[in-house]
């Protein structure tokens, strides 16, 4: 990714800082909550710190951001939500795009090219945010109503007024897989006891990082969250890996 543009004429809040190509916290907020309702200046100050972001500053020491700042803003945000990436698979993923250099894949096998964030990519990865009913998530996973119906019963979905999100359908795909295995609803049950127990291990770690309610504080307890769950799914996935690999000997 291209480096900031040289520092403008520093600007106080209530200018026009669009003549300059400057936008202050409150533009950025603007601009990023449509497609991300929850987004917050303690939000954007915590994105900051994890050395997600890098505003210029005025000597005020107000921030000021580019429009490229709010695209990698908005490109962040929606890898969090949509991918549930934690900031640091996402941040050694940028980190090279800063210095010039072609990046990797993301976690997942997703891959851009290494420019700013494209309106088109924008606007895909905010549209992978929409909820879907239960119908609309059944067809994309390719699941009939029978499973849908036992994965409600055994608990591996839940009824959603709101809507399903990617991880409720990454639920559903996997089960259709399963089901092709001769692997049924019925014989999940302990797939969702034991995410239920993980969670009060996850929740239980990160209960002394957020002992009050604001944005930062809850933001930097959900990526610690993230941190830990995936450490016990790589444990996990390496304890049953084993028992499968002496299968072989």
């Amino acid at each position: 990714m291209p480096a900031s543009q040289p520092a403008r004429r520093a600007l106080g809040p209530g200018r026009d800082s669009h003549r300059a190509g400057v936008l202050y916290i409150g533009e950025v907020l603007q601009q990023l909550s449509a497609d991300f309702p929850q987004i917050s200046a303690p939000k954007i100050r915590f994105l900051e710190e994890k050395g997600l972001i890098s505003p210029q500053r005025t000597p005020a020491g107000y921030r000021k951001y580019t429009e490229q700042d709010v695209e990698r803003l908005r490109f962040v945000l929606a890898l969090q939500r949509d991918q549930y990436l934690p900031l640091k698979a996402i941040r050694d993923y940028l980190d090279p795009i800063v210095r010039g250099e072609r990046p990797g894949a993301l976690p997942g096998g997703m891959t851009l090219t290494p420019r700013v964030v494209s309106e088109q990519l924008s606007r895909e990865l905010a549209g992978r945010g929409r909820a879907l009913s239960l119908d609309e998530l059944g067809r994309k996973a390719g699941a009939g109503e029978e499973l849908m119906a036992d994965l409600l019963g055994y608990g591996l979905l839940h009824q959603q007024e709101s809507g399903y999100d990617e991880h409720a359908l990454g639920v559903v795909k996997a089960c259709v897989e399963l089901q092709a295995h001769g692997i049924e609803p019925r014989h999940l049950r302990s797939f969702r006891a034991a995410a239920d127990r993980q969670m009060d291990l996850v929740e239980g770690a990160v209960a002394p990082l957020a002992p009050r309610r604001d944005a930062a504080s809850k933001a930097r307890a959900a990526e610690a969250a993230k941190e830990i769950s995936g450490l016990c799914l790589r444990l996990h996935s390496a304890l049953v890996n084993g028992d499968i690999a002496r299968m072989d000997r």
